[in-house]
């Protein structure tokens, strides 16, 4: 399993999906081998981490272009693409090879964001011809993206060779798994697979039993707070947040809301310095707050313990859902949706049976639906999941649908 998110990374929900498949692969009968980065590499490690020592985990040699080959924070680009972690091929490719020697593998399995990972298993599957899967997630190549012209020609050559020599090509949203059935049509459809992202039980079921006896009280006390959390990263593009602001901003100045009744916490951000401008330019201090990021566990702690949780989604990310809805839903809290009510995030979530949606660039929706959402949390009156669909979307069902996958894999060449 070829990934650069895992851990001891810091900050990125992806490293949760090639996490828990690894964690519960053997239950399914298949042995799990990574093929990592060295932590060097990283932007940022969770000093708490420890090692699973039932995983084995190889970490090759790696470098972040820009923190490492940079002087004066300037570098060539080709020294970036596919992107700042092309280096790692020069490790994990004799490193792979090694494994696969050592091990003798049935299926090679590499995940995006980074595409330095398919590289890999794509040289490794050349080399080897052992069949090859490719955990695509979300679309490399949009209309709109990426802009710049060397990077988008670079991605648009791997996602071919994703596409042609892989035996089964997998994405997180069915809408993402349709665009490239429409993409490919010379290929059959059956080779786009979508499994979606989901959440860890066994995590949520130990953080649970370390909170109050009713973590899902929300506070009704008048003198308190609602409390509201966005967890995770905020971009300018995908999921900008203008709008939000100045909706914040309106009802503010109408003094429908106040920094006594209402905290905006905003974990994580990993954009701190724009938002914290947002926050300034609309005298938003009382009420919106940037936190740092913390481990993973604390992270679904805090999901657990505030009143409500919020997602922004743009609608140029209408093929794809964030992967902390599914956290969201597990730890049962009234979920606020800004998105485009046609893309997969806003479908998920009215399957699921939540409706609190608002288009994240009108001002005057986001307005009126959080003010609804305030009231409904407060009375305990928000749509929560039952249960049972909730199981549905945990990681070791998902990891089910990947091991159906590996099986089919094995009885089959790959192009």
């Amino acid at each position: 399993m070829i990934a650069y998110h895992y851990p001891p990374v810091l900050g990125s929900s992806g490293v949760q999906r090639t996490l828990q498949f690894a964690r519960y692969l053997p239950e399914f009968n298949w042995e799990p081998i990574i093929l990592t980065v060295h932590p060097r590499a990283y932007p940022n490690i969770d000093p708490k981490f420890i090692d699973e020592k039932q995983t084995k985990v190889y970490r090759a040699f790696a470098l972040d272009t820009a923190k490492h080959l940079s002087v004066m924070q300037r570098y060539p680009r080709l020294m970036a693409l596919p992107d700042r972690w092309s280096t790692w091929a020069i490790g994990a490719i004799p490193t792979g090879l090694y494994l696969i020697k050592k091990y003798k593998p049935d299926v090679i399995w590499s995940t995006y964001p980074i595409a330095t990972a398919h590289l890999i298993g794509y040289c490794l599957h050349r080399m080897s011809k052992i069949p090859w899967i490719t955990d695509l997630r979300d679309p490399m190549v949009d209309p709109d993206f990426p802009s710049e012209p060397m990077l988008r020609r670079t991605y648009q050559w791997i996602d071919k060779k994703v596409v042609h020599c892989s035996s089964r090509v997998v994405l997180t949203t069915p809408n993402a798994t349709k665009d490239y059935q429409a993409r490919y049509p010379e290929l059959p459809a059956s080779k786009f697979t979508c499994i979606e992202n989901g959440f860890d039980e066994e995590i949520f079921s130990k953080i649970e039993k370390k909170l109050p006896s009713n973590p899902n009280h929300v506070n009704k006390t008048e003198n308190k707070p609602f409390v509201l959390l966005h967890s995770g990263i905020i971009y300018s593009s995908e999921r900008n947040p203008v709008q939000f602001f100045e909706a914040l901003a309106y009802l503010s100045q109408k003094k429908l809301i106040d920094g006594n009744h209402l905290k905006i916490v905003l974990r994580a951000t990993f954009n701190d310095d724009y938002i914290a401008g947002l926050i300034q330019q609309h005298k938003l201090e009382s009420v919106v707050s940037i936190e740092p990021p913390v481990s993973y566990e604390e992270a679904l702690s805090e999901m657990l313990t505030v009143d409500g949780l919020l997602i922004i989604q743009a609608a140029n990310c209408n093929s794809q859902i964030p992967a902390k809805l599914y956290e969201y839903v597990r730890a049962r809290k009234p979920i606020l949706a800004l998105t485009d009510a046609q893309g997969d995030t806003a479908m998920k979530l009215s399957d699921l049976g939540i409706n609190t949606i608002a288009q994240l660039d009108s001002k005057d929706d986001i307005a009126e639906k959080l003010l609804q959402f305030i009231q409904t949390g407060k009375t305990q009156s928000a749509q929560i999941v039952p249960m049972e669909k909730i199981r549905l979307n945990s990681r070791n069902a998902r990891t089910q649908e990947l091991a159906t996958l590996l099986n089919a894999a094995t009885h089959s060449s790959a192009p």
